[in-house]
């Protein structure tokens, strides 16, 4: 029985970045000698078992066949005689096919991997030296979900190149069917890994090259060659922009959440009729309207689906909110559920704020509604409305009246906070 650590591990410790996760490939043993060591299994699909001590997770090595379409139609193989070489095989990317022999680092078996000696039969150094994403072998081809992977991977390592050879296999799988194959949950868990990383809209280019942009997200593969409006910089088209606010999301450390209110707040840019362009008039509700498409097909998070939805409707009004009175403030975050939800909000104004610099020669200016909306907010929550609401029940008002009175009383506190920052 030998074990090596293989895969991101290796990579990243080549690299010289934080390794994360630890992952063993086992070769020569038999799913019970791995028990009876103490060995817990977990493995559904194949045999995968977790370290006593350290919890981590050793694999059997295994082979793999295609049986059917989709990324679950494989048949595995994990006997004995597998070698690391046929496992190493199955690999995406050849800098993620590179092992390290395992040593034995304490009486528990604690493992330590060997970087100094690796087993590299595919070419895995070479490609990280020359920074290309390349695909082990034709195996590649079997599973969809290794395009979504390799995007993220772009994403990750924004100064790689993906082979063209591996380019061209992508485009045959997308041609092929393959990606229509691919179960929703397993696309929105690629797609918000590659959303978090250091510069999405590689994940874009990568998706879009290939064709599998218009399969997955029709709906944002339509925004290219459509026109920005003159005064945001006409040469850059609204796929472009997309991309650059979503690394602007990025740059700005902004949560899950907030990046995918990015990726589909102009959604509604792409069915823009033609008498309307270029200023898109009414594409906040078409976009809000495809946005609600993209997460029921999907099965996209409540938190994410939610602030993407405001974000949606209202980063115009938010971006013009310097020319509101108090009273449609007020307003706007009512609309917002601003009172209710105040960090909600801030993520909400993050996502515009995004959507502001995302654009040539404004990435390093101030967003100015941001700090504006959350004074108004904080003017506006001084209010206090049970006192408010218990005059109102004095004097025989109803909870209509009510609600209207509080929402005076907002106005009035936002007014005068503004009155007295003009004195100041």
């Amino acid at each position: 029985m030998q074990i090596y650590m293989v895969g991101g591990a290796v990579r990243d410790g080549l690299l010289g970045l934080p390794v994360q996760d630890h992952d063993w490939v086992v070769v020569g043993a038999k799913p019970e000698e791995l028990v009876a060591l103490g060995y817990l299994p977990v493995g559904k699909d194949f045999p995968v078992f977790l370290h006593p001590q350290t919890r981590e997770e050793y694999a059997l090595a295994r082979t793999e066949r295609k049986t059917a379409r989709g990324y679950r139609g494989f048949v595995v193989d994990a006997d004995p005689n597998v070698t690391l070489e046929q496992d190493l095989a199955r690999r995406d990317l050849t800098i993620n096919s590179i092992a390290a022999r395992a040593l034995c680092a304490s009486s528990a078996a604690i493992f330590e991997p060997d970087l100094e000696t690796l087993i590299d039969p595919y070419g895995g150094q070479r490609d990280l030296r020359q920074k290309i994403l390349r695909h082990v072998t034709d195996a590649f081809r079997e599973d969809p979900v290794r395009i979504l992977r390799l995007a993220r991977f772009a994403a990750k390592f924004p100064d790689f190149s993906v082979a063209p050879e591996t380019s061209v296999l992508m485009q045959h799988m997308v041609a092929d069917g393959e990606v229509d194959a691919l179960v929703p949950e397993r696309v929105w868990q690629e797609l918000a890994r590659g959303l978090m990383e250091g510069r999405p809209s590689r994940m874009l280019e990568v998706l879009r090259d290939c064709g599998a942009l218009q399969k997955l997200l029709p709906e944002v593969a339509r925004l290219w060659g459509v026109p920005q409006r003159i005064e945001y910089h006409p040469e850059v088209d609204t796929g472009r922009h997309l991309m650059m606010v979503l690394d602007m999301a990025a740059q700005l450390k902004a949560p899950l959440p907030v990046r995918f209110a990015c990726l589909c707040h102009d959604l509604g840019k792409g069915t823009t009729p033609a008498d309307l362009l270029p200023r898109h008039i009414g594409h906040e509700e078409r976009s809000a309207r495809l946005l609600k498409g993209v997460c029921e097909r999907l099965r996209v998070p409540v938190d994410c689906r939610e602030l993407a939805d405001v974000v949606a409707r209202e980063h115009g009004n938010i971006h013009r909110s310097a020319d509101f009175g108090a009273a449609p403030v007020v307003r706007l975050l009512e609309r917002c559920d601003a009172f209710r939800k105040p960090v909600r909000f801030a993520d909400i104004l993050l996502a515009c704020e995004c959507d502001a610099r995302g654009r040539l020669g404004l990435e390093q200016v101030p967003y100015p509604p941001r700090q504006r909306l959350l004074q108004a907010l904080s003017a506006a929550q001084s209010v206090a409305t049970d006192r408010v609401a218990a005059d109102a029940q004095a004097a025989g008002r109803d909870g209509k009246e009510i609600g209207t009175l509080i929402h005076q009383a907002r106005v009035a506190a936002v007014d005068q906070a503004r009155a007295s920052l003009r004195n100041e």
